[in-house]
């Protein structure tokens, strides 16, 4: 008997209107993609044997309060495995922490820990953020190979987004310690501005600022993927991320 996979659907728009919530407390999803956070490696395939966090970097949901970069969620345990050698990206005492997120939802804040120590919180409002949001944040007070943990505190649940993100803090930018065997290029941030979408032809290589919809089929590193949600492509959005979100690898 054929087996049959049912993956959830998530309702996105274009990138200039972003991502549309649905107005439910389970359909809040995000996570760190800039530096790497170690889900987004685990997307990309820079650090392999992951399970099921391949498949969606961006559903590290637990109760508020937690220190733990899998949520307290045993299928998401190799998050809290430091002895998965987890590759460091390097930056400067200033660093951008991007955001991005598959559905919106009303925000308290973000704050960011190393060890017990909050380096910073940013307020959210309770407003629905963008669909990609970044924090510039100081850590000169943090030199060296730290392990930031980054959260996004939901503003009308109890629960909370973990994403922790390995950095080698004023070794400069751009280069990564120790280099993985099989590392891949980090994901840059999305553009701050970008030209006109333009429609994307069916079975092509998957570009960013690109118009696709649901069945376009495309190419990225090698694999090929066919689109499940109609969505204008970002930077930091690529197949291999957004694997079941946004692109059914076929």
């Amino acid at each position: 008997m054929r087996r049959v996979l049912i993956y959830p659907l998530v309702v996105l728009g274009t990138a200039a209107a972003g991502l549309v919530a649905t107005g439910s407390a389970a359909s809040a999803h995000g996570y760190v993609s800039a530096p790497p956070s170690r889900q987004a490696l685990c997307a990309q395939r820079a650090v392999p044997d992951c399970g099921q966090i391949q498949f969606e970097p961006q559903s590290v949901e637990g109760p508020k309060g937690l220190r733990s970069c899998d949520g307290g969620l045993a299928q998401f345990a190799v998050l809290g495995d430091d002895s998965r050698a987890w590759p460091a990206r390097s930056v400067g005492s200033s660093v951008t922490f991007t955001w991005v997120f598959t559905a919106r939802h009303r925000t308290a804040n973000w704050e960011y820990f190393i060890g017990n120590t909050r380096v910073a919180v940013v307020d959210g409002g309770n407003q629905q953020p963008d669909a990609v949001v970044s924090h510039q944040i100081d850590l000169s007070r943090f030199p060296g190979r730290r392990t930031v943990l980054a959260v996004w505190n939901i503003g009308d649940t109890v629960n909370a987004f973990y994403s922790c993100i390995d950095l080698n803090v004023g070794g400069g930018g751009g280069g990564v310690t120790p280099p993985p065997p099989t590392q891949a290029p980090p994901t840059p941030a999305p553009p701050t501005t970008a030209p006109p979408p333009t429609k994307a032809p069916s079975g092509t290589q998957w570009t960013a600022n690109r118009a696709y919809r649901i069945g376009d089929a495309v190419t990225f590193q090698g694999k090929r993927y066919r689109c499940r949600q109609s969505h204008t492509s970002l930077t930091g959005w690529e197949p291999s991320i957004f694997t079941l979100a946004l692109w059914l690898p076929v």
